[in-house]
């Protein structure tokens, strides 16, 4: 068990500080993360569920996933565009076009929720895969734009 985290540490060539707290407080976010599912679960869903059935069945497939595009992409781009760095050209070069891939992601995720929902998927399969993507693609994204990725909106 102390080889795979001394190794980790020599990638870093830096020392841990705290390492023990570190693995601590991991831990009590793994265990919040799934007792927040749990409760989402338990509270919300069954109410988006309902909804979802009842929408879909008055009207179309299609203008339930249209609406929920737009729903996301809409308040996504009314939203600030937040700063990116202090140069003028960087945010000029990025702001117009993160704004808009972040838009079309929230409109996608949330058309792919409604989706899920209305065909009985868990979600924690989306969660799971969603963490992971967004880990692996901050390996190939610009350092400018890391502390975006992550901001929780």
């Amino acid at each position: 068990m102390t080889k795979p985290i001394l190794g980790f540490l020599r990638l870093l060539r830096q020392p841990f500080p705290d390492l023990v707290n570190v693995i601590a407080g991991l831990a009590c976010v793994i265990v919040g993360l799934a007792l927040f599912v749990q409760g989402l679960e338990m509270g919300l869903f069954p109410i988006g569920e309902a909804m979802a059935q009842a929408m879909a069945r008055k009207g179309s497939l299609a203008i339930l996933l249209a609406f929920a595009f737009a729903l996301g992409f809409g308040t996504t781009v009314a939203g600030e565009a937040g700063a990116i760095v202090n140069e003028v050209e960087a945010q000029d070069s990025y702001a117009f076009w993160l704004r808009m891939t972040v838009a079309l992601s929230v409109g996608a995720a949330l058309v792919l929720g409604v989706f899920r929902i209305l065909v009985g998927w868990p979600i924690q399969y989306f969660i799971i895969g969603g963490y992971l993507l967004v880990i692996i693609i901050t390996g190939f994204a610009p350092p400018e734009i890391v502390g975006i990725v992550f901001h929780a909106r």
